[in-house]
């Protein structure tokens, strides 16, 4: 069937954002005559692809939503489905298979409906699962499931990248103002939206005294939230080529940070999957994550560092024996960062 207005409902969170971008591509091929239309919470919106790929970009501000009243989110809610109402969605795609994205995919009217294998929260009630021949594989393969249900012939995995040359000015600029003095760098993002996936930040430090050795800098990244964290390293860390620009970038300059790097460190966050689809040389430390259902993918620049715990890819979000990162040493990390500088 030939589709002309297509809505993919993946609203969060940055890395799985990221995840979905190859499906974006495997749909605009299969339909290149299809307006295509994503959903998604603003704060994760800097990195969709531009035109052709995506061509309208919609939102529902969660956070806001949590705010209102009662009788708000009624009218809220009842504006929204006036609204989706209006863009006459011949399919809807539901790639966040939770019941927030349930209820966008209901209020749109489109009785065509379908999502990913893995429909939690009830969602599997209102849009039918997909589940092809990868559902045990990693999250790009399951999407990309859905693609060939509707008859993508899918080859090698494409990240559809937004333009950055304006963030690249940007953060050229912003590491000369902090007084970087050398061209290369390598990237640190300590933060994860697990307390269990961060590395410790004395091994962030240790690590940084070894690669500054020479003439390379570290520059520490991430939001605001991950702000403390960086002082921590900066502080611990015998070496004056740090640069901190958490919190200090665009989503898109963080892109633009990363682009420029000769090497990206980091556990299991969202920025690292902007380093696989970068296909920039990238280590992952994994502790309680599983980097076979979640890793970085689709790059063959990209060095996974499981914890030799036992416990490895416990998916705890919290843990009363947490020492899996810590098993991780800032000397397994150097070593492998030395094969690939």
């Amino acid at each position: 069937m030939e589709y002309k207005n297509i809505l993919i409902i993946k609203m969060s969170s940055l890395g799985d954002v990221i995840h979905a971008l190859p499906f974006s591509a495997a749909l605009r091929s299969l339909y290149p005559k299809a307006k295509i239309s994503w959903m998604v919470h603003p704060q994760f919106s800097g990195f969709l692809p531009d035109p052709p790929t995506i061509d309208e970009v919609l939102f529902f501000d969660k956070a806001a939503f949590n705010k209102m009243s009662i009788p708000g989110k009624i009218s809220f809610l009842r504006e929204f489905r006036k609204e989706l109402h209006t863009k006459d969605f011949d399919l809807v795609i539901d790639l966040q298979g939770l019941f927030k994205s349930a209820i966008v995919a209901w209020l749109t009217g489109c009785p065509n409906r379908i999502g990913y294998c893995e429909m939690r929260e009830g969602s599997g009630l209102v849009s039918k699962a997909i589940c092809g021949s990868h559902s045990d594989d990693h999250v790009i393969e399951r999407y990309l499931d859905v693609a060939r249900h509707l008859g993508a012939d899918i080859g090698k995995i494409d990240f559809p990248l937004p333009n950055l040359d304006k963030e690249m000015v940007a953060v050229k600029e912003k590491l000369s103002a902090a007084g970087m003095q050398a061209q290369k760098y390598v990237v640190f993002v300590p933060g994860a939206r697990w307390e269990t996936k961060e590395w410790p930040t004395k091994h962030y430090a240790e690590l940084a005294e070894k690669i500054t050795a020479d003439d390379t800098y570290v520059v520490l990244a991430g939001g605001p939230d991950e702000r403390e964290k960086a002082a921590l390293i900066e502080a611990a860390a015998e070496t004056d080529k740090i640069i901190d620009l958490t919190g200090k970038t665009s989503l898109r300059e963080l892109a633009a940070l990363i682009k420029g790097c000769e090497v990206y460190i980091s556990g299991d966050t969202g920025p690292l999957h902007f380093a696989a689809a970068l296909k920039k040389p990238l280590i992952a430390m994994y502790g309680p994550t599983k980097a076979d259902r979640t890793g970085p993918y689709g790059s063959d620049k990209a060095t996974v560092l499981v914890t030799p715990a036992s416990c490895a890819g416990c998916l705890k979000k919290h843990c009363n024996d947490w020492h899996c990162m810590d098993d991780i040493t800032p000397e397994m990390v150097y070593e492998e960062y030395r094969k690939i500088k």
